[in-house]
């Protein structure tokens, strides 16, 4: 056996010189003894609570929890905040502070005397940003996710956080739901503490942590109000200091081989379009060739395992009571790379070999799926050279080859003044087109690509209808969407040029998106381009606008992109 590697810790608390007394003297001030300080794994608990987030509002109470399972395993507990990113109140978009909260993460990681690393997650952005973070760092790390919420209950039926919202503007136009049945729901839709409960980015988030080997095993399916999910945030306390002594950093487990697993899963599930964008910029972050055609050669072909809102009927607690993700991973079997190591150092066939199924009206067969090449697919065209996708589970089926005209927005405000307005000329053939939500348009790219249905097609009975955009949509949503359009309009290609009328072909199958216009027609458009002018001139904003990525690349800063490692680069000795 060879010689453990030092701690990192030590550098700050090893000496006894002038600063081993500097740094050691001012902690004391809360009570620590003094063994704290002589070679105890010291375990950066990063919690992105906040009340300004209601999906984390429970991770004050589990990070006392994930402090007593280090304390039981020998280590130093030190809890420390980052910046929270709550997607149901934040606005413009969450996604705008993505990049932001993992540079908070990186730094308070890089800059603090931490060995491992505890991240405490939750709603949808809080997962990716702080992952990107640590992987910027590179120590030994184990993600906490805070959990779904339990099912709503409402009218005799369940209700899904989330997807329930994308159904409110036609159950208000068609009179179905009177004040009071709204306020009623408002309450039951978020019963309990945790995420949204259906397949949404947050439950897609923490699916995806524990398919990339970043949970303890079965820990992303129990619902946040269940007993167990305390139980297991203990373990994983006690985990994370074996880890530090094992030096099982996060590039040891973020193989290409453990975002193969996760692209799969995901398809599998049901899971976001969002998916897609975080795995690349945690890839790029971690130094893993991750490209957007992946996610189609991966993940296209794999069946859908998970009858879940939004591509289904059941809630989270109800894929948990089935078995959960431990079922699926199983059920998956050959389809994954079984024999790379995870975080609790053992091999997914190892952690998933006796999951059992309790019911498979949930959680369907490999012989039997809920539907077959179910995984999000790329699409390439004229008007998305670098890329744009769709998720087939979400989909229409009789939209998937379409052909229609295009109902050009020009940007979200100019969506909500003119969507409802009676003699706009659209039909449920049309195709809606929403530019100016991308990356540098918005900023920030938000969650708009599922943009309502105009007022007089709703009151028709029209359901679904083809939108494209450049922004994204919440895992939430639901229909025949197509996002991610790259390179954005805010930057020029065919998408910016787009006009009302023009005829757009989708074709799914065959992976096609195409403006149906002459070449020459192009170019002329292409001349008279002018791009716009920037909509932040000072501050964060306008720093993401000058370096964000398009969505392709995963959106995240230029600067970003890689990582410094866990040296500080200068210090006070």
């Amino acid at each position: 056996m060879g010689k453990k590697k030092d701690l990192r810790s030590k550098e700050w608390f090893g000496s006894n010189d002038k600063m081993g007394f500097v740094h050691r003297s001012w902690l004391r001030n809360q009570g620590y003894p003094d063994d704290y300080f002589r070679g105890k794994p010291v375990i950066g608990i990063c919690n992105t609570w906040s009340e300004l987030t209601p999906c984390n509002g429970h991770l004050r109470d589990f990070a006392e929890v994930v402090k007593r399972g280090v304390a039981e395993a020998g280590g130093f507990p030190l809890e420390f905040p980052v910046m929270s990113l709550g997607e149901t109140i934040m606005r413009p978009s969450t996604m705008l502070f993505r990049n932001l909260a993992s540079m908070d993460t990186e730094e308070s990681i890089r800059a603090n005397p931490l060995d491992g690393i505890v991240l405490l997650t939750g709603c949808d952005k809080t997962t990716p940003s702080t992952i990107m973070g640590a992987c910027s760092v590179d120590l030994p790390t184990i993600v906490v996710p805070g959990g779904p919420m339990l099912n709503g209950r409402f009218r005799g039926g369940t209700i899904g956080s989330g997807s329930f919202n994308w159904m409110i503007k036609e159950k208000q136009k068609t009179g179905e739901y009177s004040e009071a049945d709204f306020t009623e729901a408002e309450v039951c839709a978020a019963r309990s503490i945790g995420h949204c409960n259906t397949m949404g980015t947050a439950s897609t988030m923490g699916t995806m942590s524990e398919a990339l080997g970043l949970t303890l095993p079965g820990f992303s399916s129990i619902p946040a109000a269940d007993s167990r999910k305390k139980m297991m945030a203990q373990l994983s306390g006690r985990r994370i200091v074996d880890m530090v002594n094992e030096d099982l950093t996060l590039s040891k487990i973020l193989t290409k081989e453990a975002f193969e697993n996760a692209i799969v899963t995901n398809a599998a599930v049901g899971g976001s379009t969002n998916l897609i964008i975080h795995l690349i910029a945690i890839a790029r972050r971690i130094g893993i060739d991750l490209k957007l055609e992946d996610f189609d050669s991966i993940g296209s072909k794999i069946p859908l395992l998970v009858n879940l809102m939004p591509s289904g009927k059941f809630l989270m607690e109800d894929f948990f009571y089935a078995g959960g993700l431990p079922v699926v991973m199983k059920e998956l079997g050959k389809l994954l790379h079984n024999d790379i190591i995870t975080v609790n150092g053992k091999t997914f066939k190892d952690n998933y070999a006796e999951a059992i199924c309790y019911d498979r009206e949930v959680i369907a067969t490999m012989d039997k799926p809920l539907q077959e090449n179910a995984g999000i697919a790329v699409l390439k065209g004229n008007i998305c050279e670098n890329g744009a996708v769709i998720k087939p589970s979400a989909a229409t089926p009789k939209l998937m080859k379409h052909k229609g005209k295009a109902v050009v927005f020009e940007s979200m405000e100019d969506y909500h003044e003119r969507i409802d307005l009676p003699d706009l000329d659209i039909d449920e053939n049309s195709v809606i087109v929403l530019k100016g939500v991308g990356p540098k348009g918005y900023p920030g790219m938000p969650e708009v690509g599922n943009v309502d249905l105009p007022e007089k097609l709703i009151l028709k009975g029209v359901k679904d209808m083809v939108r494209i955009s450049d922004g994204r949509m919440s895992g939430t949503a639901y229909g025949t969407v197509i996002l991610h359009v790259s390179p954005e309009s805010t930057v020029g290609g065919t998408f910016a040029l787009i006009k009302n009328g023009d005829i757009i072909e989708l074709d799914v199958e065959n992976r096609l998106l195409n403006l149906d216009i002459s070449q020459e027609e192009l170019e002329k458009r292409k001349a008279a381009w002018k791009a716009p002018e920037p909509v932040a001139y000072r501050g964060y904003a306008r720093i993401y606008i000058d370096h964000v990525e398009q969505a392709d690349k995963g959106a995240d800063l230029d600067v970003l992109v890689g990582g410094s490692g866990s040296k500080v680069d200068r210090d006070l000795h």
